[in-house]
């Protein structure tokens, strides 16, 4: 049963990642908390989370003052022509191949102009394949790059804006269950993004795992930028703080929730 939920949640996300589903599922579990959707610029995570925004869909790398949690790893494609020999190729090793290379990734600074570039036959580019096929280019078309590590995806916020309604949200994506307890591990919320995406879930073998301790336990993850967090509650320990550290209980979020702060959601409930 939930304590202290908001009348409202703001969630951004960048280009390439659709929170649809997720979407669905909370408005049918929570039909009396507001979900609020918000596209963003890849860019823009830190200014949208120093607004109005509670927590981000974001692309690897993001701020180390964030909380992440590590979703899935999108597969990175070289974009090319349809005529190109490439083409042909299940997969393409830019090493041996006598190609320009206009971007080499991860993700270009301005992808439409870099695939105008690549339709102009002037080389080709690399960029994950969930922001390939976003930008539809019918004269394109995009094939797996050999030895490329993808990037990874996080669900970002920030301490001050924890709530019970975020860990709620956290347990939406993760797929924990309506029924189901906070204290049961969590599925990665990304695992069927093989198929919606071309990706790879982020416990593959590109070390980028969500957690160290397979299904079970409370396991910690580390995504790329260094920041570690917790896996089953998805929040750090803020409880009552002693000679300077932080309570390690993993419900000390939802504690702190409790003590005086304003409920949280869209903040501009405050």
């Amino acid at each position: 049963m939930l304590v202290c939920m908001t009348a409202a949640l703001t969630i951004a996300f960048v280009p390439g990642v659709s929170p649809a589903k997720w979407a669905r599922v909370w408005r049918e579990r929570f039909p009396s908390v507001e979900l609020l959707l918000r596209p963003i610029g890849a860019n823009e995570v830190d200014d949208a989370l120093a607004g109005e925004v509670d927590m981000v869909f974001a692309r690897v790398p993001v701020s180390d003052a964030h909380n992440a949690i590590p979703l899935w790893t999108e597969t990175a494609v070289v974009a090319m022509r349809k005529d190109s020999p490439l083409a042909d190729l299940a997969e393409v090793d830019l090493t041996d191949a006598e190609v320009h290379v206009i971007d080499a990734g991860p993700v270009p600074a301005d992808i439409d102009a870099t695939l105008d570039l690549v339709e102009a036959n002037v080389g080709v580019a690399v960029l994950p394949q969930s922001l390939f096929r976003a930008a539809s280019r019918k004269d394109l078309v995009g094939r797996p790059l050999v030895g490329a590590p993808g990037t990874q995806i996080v669900l970002a916020w920030r301490d001050e804006d924890a709530s019970d309604t975020t860990e709620e949200f956290i347990g939406v994506v993760r797929g924990r269950t309506a029924n189901s307890s906070r204290n049961q591990a969590d599925q990665p919320g990304g695992a069927d993004r093989d198929a919606e995406d071309g990706s790879r879930p982020s416990g593959g073998g590109d070390g980028s795992r969500s957690s160290t301790g397979g299904g079970g336990g409370g396991g910690k993850a580390k995504p790329a930028n260094g920041k570690t967090v917790a896996k089953r509650s998805a929040t750090k320990g803020t409880g009552a703080k002693s000679g300077g550290g932080k309570n390690s209980s993993g419900r000390g979020r939802t504690q702190r929730g409790m003590k005086g702060k304003p409920k949280r959601g869209s903040k501009g409930n405050r």
